[in-house]
């Protein structure tokens, strides 16, 4: 069962009410009608044929090839790999409502883990605050002061990011704060002989945000020749520089859906964008752009441009993005490479060119199907055999990693068109689905489907069939089969909760015993028409009724012949047969 921390159930259930899980994932998935259900190929697993179908009567989704399945908070969480808080904010952010928070205090986490933390990112802002104090008022911050005029960054905006500046002498971090929680943060370090020493000494510093605007990490650069010329915070309880990118939560406050997202190499290629009025420009953190950077950043514009330096060390930049692009492509998302001229970085460039200059060169960066293949066939001679077939043993792994898209299929025809290798096809050289991937039993005859498992079921996909349940006087109690113990607990759930769809019941058994049995139930295939649930769900409560009662009646007058029954037995006995 699910705790969700400190957002109310109620207004989960809400949310799970307003959103129409069809509207949410075509604008993620393009969905295609079907029947009654929509369709599209899965994006959990590879697939040729769409096994992916969508219920807007239930409220959910569920995978005939892979199993997947779940409401619209679980299909944010697996499709944009998310923890639950994210979805439910991400969801709330889709029709536009702001999440509640209850005052009293739950946890996923348990409560020491949530205290570290909370004690963590109050420390990271109160450092950071300290640092902005250091800028603004000590004798030594006034060459970080001179190097951000000098670079033409105004107050306003070194205000907007937080700088601040590093002293070179760091023990009035530990006159202020903690030093476990600074070596926690990796503020302090830890020398061979167990010395701490202040990581970040005579730098100027650039708190690092994640989108909620919680300080995770900072990055320092040197004011003088000295190196490392940047430095970033290391991996911490807070940190992993592969999943965070700079500048995201300035860029989300101003535009939370931007048409495009700039991807630069720098801090201060950020910030002067920034004050260029280029407020769409986040940086990766001293490292490879990774999968988890792209799958971030997809989840709010549906086109990323990757600007580079033009010298050789920007092309090589350039062409390591492939590895993570090709992995995390699909429909409907769009990957750009910008090549600055040599020379030039984002900061020079606009400055020499100014924004509509700057805007100009980002609408013609090279669509990435362009610039991976350019950068085969500028180096390869495809008028020879051997260049050709270099260039479908260097190219094919790519463009294997594509999710199954139109758009794998089209860059398949491509290099077919280029190398002339007639046998080159996208259906030959797709992976086959994942371990994970394993089919699912087919769904089993209704006539021969248990009674208890149909009426279950039925409740389950139409939770609005309670109110029959709720007219007919069931003793339960005297009856018996196997699972009556999960049979009532369901049935009772189901009755106090009264969720208005299966959506809303599956949030329910979020990590719950019952989970499995729930989603199984959820999925199976009841060969009902469009409007008969009603009749269905009434006559096959009273046969499993009347199956139960006869058979259980049946058992005691067995008994009676041979054993005798108790008192109690002998009630039962006289009540079911009142019943009959």
């Amino acid at each position: 069962m699910n705790v969700s921390g400190r957002i109310p159930r109620e207004f989960i259930n809400e949310l799970l009410v307003r959103v129409d899980i069809v509207d949410l994932i075509d604008s993620h998935l393009p969905l295609k009608k079907t029947g009654a259900n929509y369709v599209a190929r899965c994006p959990f697993h590879t697939e040729k044929s769409p096994s992916f179908s969508v219920s807007r009567n239930k409220q959910m989704f569920h995978c005939f090839g892979c199993g997947a399945s779940g409401n619209a908070i679980g299909f944010l969480m697996d499709f944009n790999h998310l923890d639950f808080v994210e979805a439910v904010e991400d969801l709330a952010a889709f029709i536009g409502v702001d999440v509640p928070r209850e005052t009293a205090t739950y946890s996923q986490q348990p409560a020491q883990k949530k205290n570290d933390l909370t004690n963590l990112y109050a420390l990271m802002e109160q450092v950071a605050t300290f640092y902005v104090q250091q800028l603004r008022n000590s004798c030594e911050g006034k060459k970080a002061v001179d190097y951000l005029k000098a670079r033409g960054i105004s107050g306003d905006c070194a205000s907007d990011f937080m700088l601040g500046y590093a002293p070179v002498h760091w023990k009035p971090l530990l006159e202020q704060f903690d030093s476990k929680t600074l070596m926690d943060c990796g503020l302090l370090g830890s020398s061979d002989n167990g010395e701490a020493y202040g990581r970040f000494r005579g730098r100027l510093m650039f708190p690092i945000r994640n989108r909620r605007g919680r300080i995770v990490g900072f990055g320092g650069r040197v004011l003088d020749d000295s190196l490392p010329k940047y430095l970033n915070s290391p991996e911490t309880a807070l940190f992993s520089k592969g999943k965070e990118v700079y500048g995201l939560y300035e860029l989300l406050e101003k535009s939370s859906k931007p048409p495009r997202i700039l991807i630069v190499e720098g801090y201060m290629d950020v910030i002067a964008l920034t004050q260029f009025g280029i407020h769409h420009a986040v940086a990766v953190l001293g490292t490879a752009t990774s999968r988890d950077h792209l799958d971030l950043l997809f989840r709010f514009s549906s086109e990323l441009v990757f600007c580079f330096d033009g010298d050789k060390a920007g092309q090589t930049a350039a062409w390591r993005v492939m590895e993570s692009a090709f992995s995390s492509l699909k429909d409907g998302r769009q990957i750009r490479i910008m090549l600055l001229p040599p020379q030039h970085d984002p900061d020079s460039l606009i400055r020499e060119r100014g924004l509509n200059g700057f805007t100009e060169q980002i609408q013609t960066a090279l669509p990435l199907s362009d610039y991976f293949f350019g950068h085969f066939t500028s180096a390869l001679n495809l008028s020879e055999t051997e260049g050709r077939a270099q260039l479908v043993s260097e190219a094919k792994p790519y463009l294997e990693k594509l999710p199954d898209s139109v758009f794998k299929e089209m860059m398949f025809a491509r290099l077919k068109e280029l190398s002339g290798f007639g046998a080159l096809d996208v259906l030959a050289t797709t992976t086959t689905h994942s371990p994970k991937a394993t089919p699912q039993k087919r769904p089993e005859p209704s006539g021969r489907m248990p009674l208890q498992r149909r009426t279950l079921a039925l409740l389950i996909q139409h939770p609005e069939l309670i109110s029959i349940l709720e007219q007919r006087d069931i003793v339960w109690d005297g009856l018996k089969f196997d699972g009556i113990e999960t049979f009532r607990r369901i049935l009772q759930v189901i009755l106090d909760e009264k969720p208005t769809n299966t959506g809303i019941l599956l949030e329910y058994y979020r990590n719950h015993e019952d989970e499995r049995i729930i989603k199984l139930l959820s999925d199976l295939q009841l060969g009902i028409p469009e409007g008969g649930e009603i009749a269905d769900f009434s006559g096959t409560l009273d046969k499993l009724v009347e199956t139960l009662t006869k058979a259980e009646r049946r058992r005691l007058l067995d008994k009676l012949e041979t054993e005798g029954l108790t008192q109690q037995e002998k009630e039962q006995l006289q009540n079911l047969s009142k019943a009959k």
